[in-house]
């Protein structure tokens, strides 16, 4: 009876165990990188622990809003900027529609070989406009279905991306303790390499973030470079946007390509050519050629 009794507690111990893990999996991505985010800043943790006089609670509170401002900030900033620039390229449609394509600019004429060609092309879409747009118009809702589920993807990343910095406090408050319940846990399935093992998770972690963040680096300062060749305002605020948002899948196009778009709009084509084409080859190719 005593063994049933104990194998009844041990199956529902199981089931508890199972319910809990079912209810936490969607969050189980935003603790990996609330972890990692911990861990890379650790030694800042440390410093500001020992200025507090040990008080880790206020450190990890003060080091958390600190990322809730540099991160939460830019990114209302970037939603509010992005509406503005959506309702600035629908106004833009519906003026094309309307009036037809400017008159194309003096330069496109001189570029060498094509230059002639171009304007063809120009002045042929200013004609034929109401034509065009019927006939891509089975392809618009395609295309705003992937714009949907881009979009879906991005909000998704920017959610995850503020759980993982709520759950960054407690990771902060509690991570000495964490980091011996693990220990101890290890060292009891594997024995004394435990802490071998240890040591080469973090330290491949500690690699893997600081390529992360490298890359994001990398773009932020290719496309600041770019904002400021281009002439676009807040060039300093979008290269900043730029990194925040290089964490994100898809995240550096949605700074770029609404300052290419803002540019158009000015009717400075020569530089909507050139950020365009910076953007999609130079600042979306480092991760190609950086990624970890």
């Amino acid at each position: 009876m005593f063994n049933n009794d104990r194998l009844l507690v041990q199956i529902l111990l199981l089931a508890l165990l199972g319910a809990c893990l079912w209810v936490m999996a969607p969050f189980w991505s935003a603790l990996f990188w609330g972890a990692v985010l911990a861990f890379a800043s650790w030694p800042l943790m440390r410093l500001l622990t020992r200025a507090l006089k040990g008080r880790e609670s206020l450190a990890a509170a003060i080091l958390t809003l600190g990322w809730m401002v540099l991160v939460l900030a830019p990114l209302v900033w970037l939603g509010f900027n992005l509406a503005d620039h959506v309702r600035d390229a629908t106004a833009f449609v519906k003026d094309v529609q309307v009036d037809g394509l400017p008159d194309p600019p003096t330069w496109l004429a001189g570029v060498p070989l094509v230059g002639e060609r171009l304007v063809g092309y120009w002045n042929t879409i200013d004609q034929q406009g109401a034509a065009l747009l019927v006939s891509v118009r089975p392809y618009l809702g395609q295309v705003g279905n992937w714009l949907l589920a881009r979009s879906a993807q991005i909000g998704g990343g920017i959610l995850e991306l503020t759980l993982s910095i709520v759950f960054v406090f407690f990771f902060y408050r509690d991570g000495p303790r964490v980091a011996a319940f693990v220990l101890s846990l290890l060292e009891r399935l594997i024995g004394d390499r435990a802490q071998y093992y240890l040591d080469l998770v973090a330290g491949t972690v500690q690699r893997v973030v600081n390529g992360v963040i490298g890359t994001a680096a990398a773009q932020a300062v290719l496309a600041l470079i770019g904002f400021l060749i281009a002439g676009v305002p807040g060039a300093l605020v979008l290269g900043i946007g730029t990194f925040l948002l290089s964490l994100v899948p898809m995240g550096p196009p949605l700074i770029w390509i609404p300052a290419t778009a803002w540019l158009a709009w000015r009717g400075d084509y020569g530089m909507a050519i050139f950020l365009g084409l910076w953007g999609t080859f130079i600042v979306s190719g480092v991760d190609n050629v950086l990624k970890p």
